[in-house]
């Protein structure tokens, strides 16, 4: 398994490559450093400038200091990549000339119109043709949630998930949510019974849903700690349950998007990423 670790020399992206590590089993690793002076105006000349110079040796001071950081981890480190321009292009281009499995990457957290204005893990999260593990902060590398539902791209993420993660010892817990449908547009008085009737099918079919997947991790010799069935919007509901069981890892899947992928704002994988304090692994279908 090959991974791209990209890195700005900061505490969060060698906290997302050390949760990483705790997750997966054995992979190789890429080491990139982005230089990127796109802030500056089109006017401005770096290229031979001293700032330029200075920007390179910093670059190369990240890369051997990261080779070094992993090494003490036992990690297989192939390729040391250095470029120039916006983060997320050379993060994108890079990605293109090779065949990873996984992008790694630290995110700061954005708070407020930063958020909605994205940030380099959201783009890249969101426009990346490869899986893409996210991370804020240090945790316990414990708990591993997996969100699933009826879609196609469910069994991917878990068939995925099941082949690179290292599973072992660790608190497994399974999710799904189903929507209360809007009733308000019917007629008339509507029966109670009947809406309870509809619910109960719905959590029926959702457990059953559950069933199956933890099949495929029992199949795997691996036990899951719990299932829950969750109603209401599925983002929101999901975010309230990581946040209630301080999950460490939550993985979800994402539908390929194409041009305004990044503005569309509804995304449940999206929001999760930008809501949560723990560990999101998006994969890819």
């Amino acid at each position: 398994m090959r991974v791209l670790f990209c890195t700005d020399g900061s505490k969060i992206s060698y906290h997302a490559i050390q949760n990483f590590y705790h997750w997966m089993k054995d992979f190789t690793v890429d080491i990139l450093c982005a230089i990127d002076w796109s802030f500056l105006p089109d006017s401005v000349a770096v290229e031979d400038s001293d700032f330029a110079t200075y920007c390179t040796n910093s670059a190369d001071s990240i890369l051997d200091y990261s080779e070094k950081f992993l090494s003490e981890y036992g990690l297989n480190v192939d390729e040391k990549i250095k470029m120039c321009g916006s983060t997320v292009d050379c993060i994108l281009e890079t990605c293109d000339k090779k065949e990873y499995d996984y992008v790694v990457l630290g995110s700061h957290g954005k708070k407020g119109i930063q958020k909605w204005l994205g940030s380099v893990s959201q783009e890249i999260a969101s426009v990346s043709k490869i899986s893409t593990y996210i991370s804020k902060e240090k945790n316990y590398r414990q708990k591993v949630l997996f969100t699933v539902d009826s879609s196609d791209i469910s069994p991917v993420v878990i068939n995925k998930s099941l082949e690179t993660l290292n599973l072992q010892d660790k608190e497994i817990y399974l999710s799904t949510v189903y929507e209360i449908p809007d009733y308000l547009f019917l007629e008339g008085n509507i029966d109670s019974n009947w809406i309870l009737e509809v619910e109960k099918k719905q959590e029926t079919a959702s457990m059953i849903l559950l069933n199956d997947y933890e099949q495929k991790f029992n199949e795997k010799g691996l036990n899951v700690n719990n299932k829950i069935v969750l109603s209401g919007n599925p983002a929101h509901e999901i975010i309230k349950y990581i946040t209630k069981e301080d999950i460490d890892l939550a993985v979800c899947g994402i539908r390929d998007r194409k041009h305004l992928s990044k503005f569309l704002l509804n995304s449940v994988s999206k929001r999760i990423l930008e809501s949560v304090k723990s560990d999101v692994m998006i994969v890819r279908p």
